[in-house]
């Protein structure tokens, strides 16, 4: 079992993205991993397409594009629920 949870945070440094990192780094615990990609860099836009990240701000936990990013957009509630926060072990 990983020691870490990957949190990715797709951002084109808007308004909105810069809300959703503040966000994803308060509520983020010592098992979470928290990495911002640039949705300007080609790398991040290919990581971004093979996740399925159709909008930005987005959010990837462990590989996966959490279930509110692909459906309105993330929040705190949703975002808790899919692990951010909650400790590993």
């Amino acid at each position: 079992m990983s020691t870490k949870r990957k949190i990715e945070v797709f951002s084109a440094g808007c308004p909105a993205c810069e809300e959703i990192i503040a966000l994803v780094n308060r509520i983020a615990c010592p098992s979470c991993e928290v990495a911002v990609l640039d949705m300007n860099q080609p790398d991040t836009e290919k990581r971004a397409r093979d996740l399925g990240v159709r909008t930005v701000p987005a959010v990837a936990i462990d590989n996966k594009l959490a279930a509110c990013c692909s459906c309105g957009g993330p929040d705190e509630a949703s975002l808790r629920s899919a692990g951010i926060g909650t400790p590993i072990g």
